[in-house]
């Protein structure tokens, strides 16, 4: 399932005529399992910050990988910076769009909010939940993310409204 993700990804950008690099593949910080996707989400919320975290350009690709849930989500979101977007699910299908100038213009407000950098170094903690949605976030060379689960401690809010946005203008 992932290396089908990964070949979908692969094939959105290399025809990119802007010369972009390729995106790479959702990064997690928990042990990858083969199990079926109805298993229960990584233990996780380690957010992670790349080597060379510093503020967080506007102008960076934005991506969100969504996993786990009870059916067993796998959902990859990339968004370009000129607000070019692409979702594809666990199957492979793929669908794409463009940010519209006013949602465009609040994701390059969030991607540049130095709350992201501060929320990515946030120690690791383990969830209480399962089947809960797990939410991978990569702006430029910042990754974070949570799992959303009420019984853990509230979603780091930058990261959050990162997610919503992206989860809302994609569909």
């Amino acid at each position: 399932m992932i290396a089908l993700l990964v070949a979908a990804l692969a094939g959105c950008t290399s025809a990119d005529p802007a010369g972009s690099t390729p995106d790479r593949p959702p990064t997690t910080t928990g042990p990858t399992s083969t199990a079926p996707a109805t298993d229960t989400p990584p233990a996780t919320t380690a957010p992670t910050v790349s080597p060379g975290t510093g503020a967080t350009s506007a102008a960076a690709r934005v991506m969100l990988f969504r996993s786990g849930g009870f059916a067993g989500r796998g959902d990859a979101v990339t968004v370009e910076p000129d607000g070019r977007w692409t979702m594809v699910d666990r199957a492979g299908s793929q669908r794409t769009g463009r940010l519209n100038p006013a949602d465009l213009g609040r994701l390059h407000g969030l991607a540049a909010d130095p709350r992201l950098a501060a929320e990515a170094r946030r120690p690791t903690t383990t969830t209480l939940c399962a089947d809960a949605f797990s939410y991978r976030l990569t702006v430029g060379t910042v990754e974070t993310g949570y799992v959303d689960c009420p019984a853990d401690t509230a979603p780091p809010p930058a990261t959050q409204a990162l997610v919503e946005l992206l989860l809302r203008v994609t569909g």
